[in-house]
């Protein structure tokens, strides 16, 4: 943030909304940003092993646990180098990402790889400036997710478990020096969006201009 840029990470368990709250925050910040903002997500796709990653949650493919953690970090790394990065060059310039490190330490740590080694396979990656994390119950969020009527993917499962883990990696993430804010995701997406615009508002720079939204569906 030093240097006129912002990193923003919206995160949660699967059935949070984060892709709709992300792909609203982008509309809202382009309204005084223009094309200043862009909007990415993790796995990312075009980055090294992101077909990999995304054939191992369609279960395509099957990699061990500490292959898929190794992956994840790989994809990260060359997502930052080529898509985040490069971005963030300048001044006014923001980037908004749909999951990233918080989401590592809670999918990619289990019994034999600890959430500090995950963190260690990702401990080069850039920081975010903001965290944003979307806090739903398992009930809501399994409803949402019965409302895709697509196929679960690897870890679109046992979700009581991921909000306990969730709140380990935050602790984690805080004591390494992460700016998290715990939004309330239970409601209907447009009031989520405003506790997340508050928030925003909170912890922006002072250039970061938010005006109300205009048009969002």
């Amino acid at each position: 943030m030093a240097d006129g840029s912002y990193f923003v990470v919206i995160e949660g368990i699967d059935g949070a909304g984060k892709t709709s709250i992300a792909e609203r925050l982008l509309q809202v910040l382009r309204q005084t940003h223009d094309d200043d903002v862009l909007l990415t997500q993790e796995p990312h796709d075009k980055s090294l092993v992101g077909a990999e990653i995304r054939q191992a949650l369609k279960r395509e493919l099957t990699l061990t646990p500490l292959e898929l953690a190794q992956a994840f970090a790989l994809n990260r790394s060359n997502h930052l180098k080529t898509r985040i990065e490069p971005h963030l060059q300048g001044t006014g310039r923001i980037v908004i990402c749909d999951r990233y490190m918080l989401s590592s330490l809670v999918y990619q740590s289990r019994d034999d790889i600890g959430m500090k080694d995950v963190y260690s396979m990702n401990s080069r990656a850039r920081v975010p400036d903001l965290t944003i994390v979307l806090r739903v119950n398992a009930v809501e969020a399994y409803h949402r997710m019965d409302q895709r009527k697509t196929s679960l993917e690897l870890f679109e499962n046992d979700l009581p478990t991921r909000l306990r883990k969730y709140q380990e990696g935050i602790a984690l993430l805080r004591q390494m020096g992460h700016d998290i804010v715990e939004v309330d995701g239970n409601g209907e997406i447009s009031d989520v969006f405003e506790l997340v615009v508050e928030a925003m508002k909170r912890k922006k720079p002072p250039w970061l201009r938010i005006q109300q939204p205009l048009l969002l569906e």
